[in-house]
């Protein structure tokens, strides 16, 4: 028997179905080792920066299984993904099982053709792309434990910094300076609706945007008195070439624009489009088509569309470190349109499909089309003119008809015919600053920058928003206050390591490390020399806790003192300029803000500071007023600040139920937390279930009460009921 180890449980049936009996395919269920959380000690600097991995959580049994199934096997391949994270993930359940020389076998789509040729021709284990995987996983980790703990201290305790987040985090912020440096501009623009000798309506737009209202009257005064008359109209044929297939860059942008996908959805939707067996491998930065598939996708549009619409094309990878073994993101078979269990899936599956199909059509041809106006003799008022196109022949439209621009249809006039003015009209407008990026636009620039690669962007989006740094505003992405501040921090005094160049530099090198072109340790050591020194040069700097003086007229509640701007745990706020003698507060709107109240305890743990009551995020606590240099919470009814049922703990038997807030909601847990960690989802109403024995707690309209154990039947009476 041969075992067959890929990641996932829905690869694993996949390939399932196009081997013998005498293959069984077992999953990791993706990374079974990693670096230890939260530890810098988890990387030996000394020994050559050599990691110690440790088990994942939850990952033993998983490696227990397949331990036992390597001993009954007569050779182990591991299949897992054909990139430099699947190569890692190879080489860890190489080592957490214990296989010497294993077989490594990779298949960028999971058909039975390539799952078959793969198996005739395994490899070994590349470690080059092994290393490159490993040395940007610790140089990830030395950066981000190294700048995260010093802006704990020196801007709030529970921030991070990031190689890759903090450049990411950089951009939007500069984005953010610019549209708030912005000073908008009035103009105005002026249409007139016409119709020409045939009764046919026109709406011409003038050409010149006037910047006073005075001007703006001035040309609307001569084209009411004046005649208006054909000047000129010019036509120009135009070919609008097809779209390279997707990479996983344009994947995401094209996603984010038009399905309104987030990266992280898209690659997780791609995933399992893959796992299935319809895409090919998401995760490429290569443009570049199989040539049998070419050839099928030519096939197909033949069919489909007619030999008029098929045409080859090869399209240039645009990045230097574009892994050519790879392929685009394309479907496994272009016969088929549609694949997918669910909407998301298919939608997606279309989406890709369309592009590949379309890349491999003719051009579209378009007829571009501009009418111009004159206006009495034209020396006192500028030309008026519209705009408008006709399709030829549409082409690669045929196959992704929502690339194509909406045309709008011109009618036929001759040069030298009176037109007939109808109405004309201004509207006042300003210029607009600088938008703010969509995810899309952020993936697009982060790709021009060179910051990153396909594979990292949806991760870099998905921490920006995890750690605070960034917001959804509509489909825009804004940094947060937070996030500004810690940029800022950075800029001041790493702003070699934020930087374009150097974020990209660093990228290349670890590419070359994938090359073989450069050594793990040399490369490592050629960075953190320099950085630990930079480090270590800026633990003086002063902590960036005020970030300016407030506005003069905002003045402190208390004492009517002056304010300044702090940043807290839920964004800026204004503080008395003499605090802590003062604990005025507001918000920047102006209101006021409560100030923690003191409850006259000292606190138990450190003798030095008072205990006061806080909100936080999930209602108000009572803590040490030396926070963070005192952890300290005071537990129990009180001091959990939530609601108190009355009711004992049915575990621990000494403890209340007392009801708490989560990132789910309300629920309802032991007060000698963490000590006893029982809890609830509703609120206990003081019975016992006659069934079980457990707590009964509050249900819904149809159901007031229910047992708080979802396993009795007394949990879903209504069910039971029905059923019976």
């Amino acid at each position: 028997m041969k075992l067959v180890i890929v990641e996932s449980p829905a690869k694993s049936k996949t390939i399932s179905k196009y081997l013998g009996r005498e293959y069984a395919v077992r999953a990791s269920v993706g990374h079974i080792r990693d670096l230890p959380k939260s530890s810098k000690n988890a990387i030996d600097i000394a020994a050559g920066f050599m990691p110690h991995y440790e088990i994942s959580k939850g990952k033993e049994k998983v490696i227990a299984e397949l331990r036992a199934a390597a001993k009954k096997a007569d050779e182990v391949l591991l299949a897992t993904d054909p990139d430099r994270e699947g190569e890692a993930i190879a080489w860890h359940v190489a080592q957490a099982l214990g296989l010497n020389d294993p077989k490594r076998v990779v298949f960028y789509e999971i058909t039975e053709a390539a799952v078959k040729d793969a198996m005739a021709h395994p490899r070994a284990i590349d470690q080059n792309l092994r290393r490159a995987q490993e040395a940007r996983r610790v140089l990830d980790r030395l950066v981000g434990y190294d700048l995260s703990g010093l802006i704990w201290k020196k801007v709030r305790y529970g921030l991070s910094a990031g190689r890759v987040q903090s450049p990411a985090l950089r951009i939007l912020v500069e984005r953010e300076r610019e549209i708030r440096a912005f000073i908008p501009q009035d103009y105005w623009i002026i249409t007139a609706d016409v119709a020409t000798a045939k009764k046919v309506p026109l709406t011409l737009t003038c050409s010149q945007e006037p910047k006073t209202r005075e001007e703006a009257d001035a040309i609307l005064e001569h084209g009411r008195k004046n005649t208006w008359l054909v000047k000129d109209i010019a036509e120009n044929e135009m070919r609008r070439a097809p779209r390279a297939p997707f990479t996983t860059s344009t994947l995401q942008q094209s996603a984010s624009s038009r399905l309104g996908m987030s990266p992280s959805r898209t690659m997780s939707i791609a995933q399992k489009l893959y796992e299935e067996g319809h895409i090919t491998y998401m995760r490429t930065d290569s443009t570049t088509l199989a040539s049998a598939a070419q050839a099928q996708i030519l096939d197909v549009v033949e069919k489909k569309y007619g030999k008029s619409y098929a045409l080859a094309h090869t399209y240039k990878t645009k990045s230097k470190n574009a892994q050519e073994a790879h392929e685009a993101i394309r479907p496994t078979n272009a016969d088929v349109a549609d694949a997918g269990p669910g909407e998301e899936q298919r939608r997606l599956y279309r989406l890709i499909w369309q592009r590949a199909v379309a890349s491999q059509m003719a051009a579209a041809q378009l007829l571009k089309t501009k009418i111009t106006a004159q206006v009495g003799d034209g020396r006192n008022v500028p030309d008026f003119f519209v705009n408008g196109s006709r399709t030829i022949f549409d082409g690669w439209y045929r196959a992704d008809p929502h690339a194509k621009s909406e045309d709008v249809e011109l009618p036929q006039v001759s040069r030298g015919e009176r037109l007939a003015l109808l109405d004309i009209r201004s509207e006042a407008k300003q210029t607009q600053g600088p938008g703010r990026y969509s995810e899309a636009g952020l993936i697009k620039e982060l790709e021009k920058r060179g910051i990153g690669r396909p594979s990292t962007y949806a991760s870099i989006i998905k921490t920006l928003y995890e750690r605070g740094y960034a917001e959804r505003e509509g489909r825009s992405m804004r940094p947060t206050d937070t996030g500004e501040v810690v940029s800022l921090f950075l800029e001041n005094n790493f702003a070699k390591y934020v930087s374009d160049s150097f974020t990209a530099e660093m990228e290349d090198e670890l590419d070359d490390i994938a090359e073989g072109r450069r050594e793990y340790e040399k490369t490592l050591r050629d960075f953190y020399a320099p950085f630990s020194r930079d480090i270590a040069a800026k633990k003086d700097v002063p902590r960036l806790t005020t970030l300016g003086a407030a506005p003069e007229d905002m003045q402190c509640p208390i004492c009517g003192s002056s304010m300044t701007v702090k940043l807290g745990r839920n964004g800026k706020f204004l503080s008395c300029a003499r605090f802590p003698e003062c604990t005025g507060m507001r918000s920047l709107d102006g209101s006021v803000r409560e100030a923690p109240k003191e409850t006259g305890e000292p606190c138990p743990e450190c003798t030095e500071g008072k205990l006061i009551e806080r909100e936080g995020k999930y209602g108000k606590f009572i803590a040490c007023s030396r926070y963070p240099k005192c952890r300290y919470i005071k537990k129990g009814e009180n001091g959990s600040g939530g609601e108190q049922t009355g009711v004992a703990c049915p575990v621990c038997k000494t403890g209340a139920m007392v009801g708490r807030r989560g990132r789910f909601g309300v629920f309802y847990s032991c007060s000698n937390y963490p000590k006893c960690a029982y809890a609830i989802k509703a609120k206990p109403t003081g019975a016992i279930c006659s069934l079980c024995g457990s707590l009964m707690m509050e249900g819904t309209k149809t159901i007031p009460e229910r047992c708080s154990n979802k396993n009795c039947p007394n949990h879903n009476p209504h069910k039971e009921n029905t059923a019976k």
